[in-house]
């Protein structure tokens, strides 16, 4: 199946994950428009963008409304917008956790919520959610961040279900670590914390995967692509792990 013609909204648009993604995406024909909170970004990756805060309802569906003003009804969304941080449990405030929340699972509900009139409308649709290895398994010092990726694989679960029969899928994808700013963050996070090289910060991180690697954004993009497709309708409510076989 050919994605031509279709409006493809990709949270997180800007950076990482989410930029490689819609430009895969732009790149079989799909009319992409990308959403992010900081506009250089947006900008920079030379696709039709809007402003959103993820975390506001009312953010997301003025984005939405200006989108399908331009581009048409929104055929599917892939959630990429996400944050991590890393605290031990007892130093965690409601803060701390709500903040996870807020971008990680309530995030993913306010766009597909925002979309979902549209596919449901044209009886096709297609949601996904970037979640992470840590929805399927615990790591510690990032209970808050597990808690949230663990609580959208529940809602890719549900949600599936309940899509089921309306031509809608709903899946999750679960990559161990990546090779994105992110990543940066969190090697210079353990470095300030413990010491440790570079070197040695990112083996600590890798080692959990058996192919000793860090992967790379055109995985996971290339599993979304595969996702949207035709080949894939039958897939839905899983959560598949891209981890080198560590899960």
């Amino acid at each position: 199946m050919t994605l031509s013609g279709k409006h493809v909204v990709v949270t997180g648009g800007g950076t990482g994950v989410g930029a490689d993604t819609a430009k895969t995406i732009a790149q079989e024909g799909a009319k992409v428009t990308i959403m992010g909170r900081s506009e250089a970004p947006l900008q920079a990756q030379n696709l039709p963008y809007q402003m959103c805060d993820v975390t506001d309802q009312s953010s997301v569906n003025a984005a939405f409304d200006a989108t399908r003003a331009n581009q048409g009804p929104v055929d599917i969304v892939i959630a990429s917008a996400g944050a991590a941080d890393s605290v031990p449990f007892e130093k965690m405030d409601a803060n701390h956790l709500q903040a996870m929340l807020a971008v990680n699972l309530i995030g993913v509900s306010n766009v597909w919520q925002a979309a979902l009139p549209d596919m449901k409308a044209q009886g096709w649709g297609r949601m996904i959610a970037i979640a992470s290895t840590a929805g399927l398994k615990g790591f510690p010092y990032v209970t808050a961040y597990c808690a949230s990726k663990h609580a959208v694989v529940g809602l890719v679960r549900a949600l599936s279900l309940e899509l089921a029969a309306t031509g809608i899928t709903v899946n999750a994808i679960c990559p161990g670590f990546i090779d994105t700013p992110m990543l940066d963050r969190s090697i210079n996070n353990i470095i300030a914390k413990t010491g440790m090289s570079e070197n040695k910060a990112r083996e600590a991180l890798f080692q959990g995967n058996p192919q000793k690697r860090f992967l790379e954004t055109d995985e996971v993009a290339g599993t979304a692509l595969w996702l949207c497709s035709n080949a894939a309708r039958s897939v839905n409510g899983h959560a598949l792990s891209l981890s080198g076989g560590e899960i």
